[in-house]
This record gives C-alpha cells, structure tokens and sequence, in this order.
C-alpha cells in the first residue's frame, strides 16, 4: 500500500489517513483516525519536527537504540467497524509481531520508511476503486485531484462510525 496522505472529512471534520494499493486495482483505503494521528502522520510528511519528541518519534528513537527494525506494518482485519493493525519489528533473527492500532502504526512506518500492507479481505471489505480509474500517484497534480474528488465523493456517501473505534 502506499500512503497517499491524510485528509478531513467534512462536515464532520474527522481526519483519514488515505492508503492505496500499489498495484492491481488501485484501490483506495480510507481508515478513519484521531486528530493527534492525524497530526503526527501530517507533521511528518510535511518534514516539521516538533521541539520535543513526540510518542511515535520515541518509539522509532527506542527502535534504533535497541537495534530493532520496524520490517512492514500491515493491516490485519476489519471487525465491528474497527481496524486491527500489526507492526512487524525484526531485531537480530528475532521477528516479533506487535497488535496496534493502523492510526499508531502508520504514524511509526512514515518515520522508519517502513512498507505499508493491507490483507486483501480488507481492502475488498472497506476500499474503493475511484470510478474513472485515476491514480494517486503524486506525480501528476492533476490526476491526484481527480482521485481526491473521487474520494471526497465516496465520503460523502458513507458515515464516520462505519469505520470509528479502528484508529
């Protein structure tokens, strides 16, 4: 999956953070999440660093102290509207696989560079293909626009508790 940025749905002004899938169909995977998430995603992308560490920049700091990789995180499952998250972290030949929440997660992989995966049961489950099959793919302003129209459009059709409880 690749994460293509973090988003507010309104009216509701609640923050997605907005994956799609790399190949195949392209689809897109919104996951509903809480403000402070949603900031540390943002803050991070854009390249702002805060005076002090946040949490997620303390676990990444904890990660490279113990000499621990933060190998892929991947969302799991999507149960009474809720998504489950795992973060694969490797450290020596130990691999050890960590429940969270995508919100955390996500937050945890923009500052290691980790992959982002999704089980195919949940992007069937709660991802959408943008109808004019149009790609986020960042290169293109254009073509992105169109997406997040696509997309903004998708989210005035569905409510926030469908997905809430997950971040």
């Amino acid at each position: 999956m690749e994460l293509v940025g973090v988003r507010v749905e309104m009216p509701s002004n609640t923050p997605i953070v907005l994956l799609q899938e790399n190949e195949g169909e392209r689809r897109m995977l919104p996951i509903f999440i809480g403000q402070h998430e949603a900031k540390a995603i943002a803050r991070e992308l854009e390249g702002v660093s805060t005076e002090r560490p946040m949490t997620h920049d303390l676990v990444r700091d904890l990660l490279v102290v113990l000499a621990a990789t933060l190998e892929k995180v991947v969302i799991t499952d999507l149960r009474d509207k809720t998504f489950f998250a795992e973060m694969h972290l490797v450290q020596g030949d130990t691999t050890q696989i960590i429940s969270c929440r995508p919100s955390d997660a996500v937050a945890i992989a923009v500052r290691t560079q980790a992959p982002l995966f999704a089980a195919p049961h949940v992007v069937e489950a709660a991802g959408f293909l943008p109808e004019d099959g149009t790609l986020a793919d960042g290169d293109d302003n254009e073509a992105s626009e169109e997406v997040l129209d696509e997309f903004r459009e998708f989210i005035d059709n569905v409510n926030p508790e469908d997905f809430m409880g997950g971040s």
